[in-house]
């Protein structure tokens, strides 16, 4: 009886060792990675609006499709920080603009040339797991957008105005293995800014010496960035 006891005691122990080593932190694969980086193709919608003084009309900026990449950090199992980087260029130019002042047509479509935006964004966010290997999520957070490479098209000079902005996410993972996912993510961003369009050089011939024609413009581009790519954890 003594035997069979020290037996049964045995075999207890050794099933609650290995029932905690199953179900302990340390043993789940996905929190023995703090850091994820992926590599996204995605499409730039922007949604555009303007206040366009002295010749009026809308603004018109283009999509385009760009590589972005991400590094995101876990601070636990579920909250998270994402850094997100990526560049795009896009085409400016206004539509059905008064330029009656200067001797143009009262409707008419005005080449702005164009400008490379850089909008780094850091999202804070809420992972969840649903089965073995979809890992939806959610994020909010805040960017800080630079222009910069700004060609006039027919104006003589155009300038933008650096601003924060905010903006927010959900997308999903699906695991491939351990360690490399597929991800599908949506974003929008929320991005304007003040433009100053130096047109002097349009005037009419005949107007007086040092005049200067300055169109200032408050412009909202609230861009969607919808991607799909490929991720690692590490």
């Amino acid at each position: 009886m003594k035997t069979l006891l020290l037996t049964i005691a045995g075999v207890l122990l050794l099933s609650g060792t290995t029932f905690a080593q199953e179900n302990s932190p340390s043993s789940e694969k996905e929190t023995s990675y703090k850091w994820q980086m992926r590599l996204r193709g995605v499409g730039v919608v922007p949604h555009n609006r303007a206040n366009i003084s002295t010749i009026g009309g809308q603004i018109d900026v283009n999509a385009n499709f760009i590589p972005e990449l991400d590094f995101t950090y876990f601070f636990t199992k579920n909250f998270a920080a994402e850094l997100i980087l990526g560049t795009s260029k896009h085409s400016v130019g206004t539509l059905g603009s008064d330029l009656s002042a200067i001797n143009g047509p009262n409707n008419a479509d005005v080449d702005l040339g164009s400008v490379w935006l850089l909008p780094p964004t850091l999202n804070f966010q809420y992972h969840h797991k649903i089965g073995e290997v979809f890992k939806p999520y959610v994020g909010l957070g805040v960017n800080y957008t630079i222009f910069y490479n700004e060609k006039s098209g027919v104006a003589q000079d155009i300038s933008y105005d650096n601003k924060f902005g905010w903006g927010y996410q959900f997308g999903f993972d699906i695991d491939i293995t351990e360690k490399f996912f597929i991800n599908v993510d949506f974003k929008k961003l929320f991005l304007e800014t003040d433009v100053t369009v130096n047109a002097t050089n349009l005037l009419p011939e005949g107007s007086p010496e040092g005049s200067k024609l300055a169109i200032p413009a408050k412009v909202k581009l609230d861009p969607m960035l919808i991607g799909f790519g490929l991720g690692m954890r590490f």
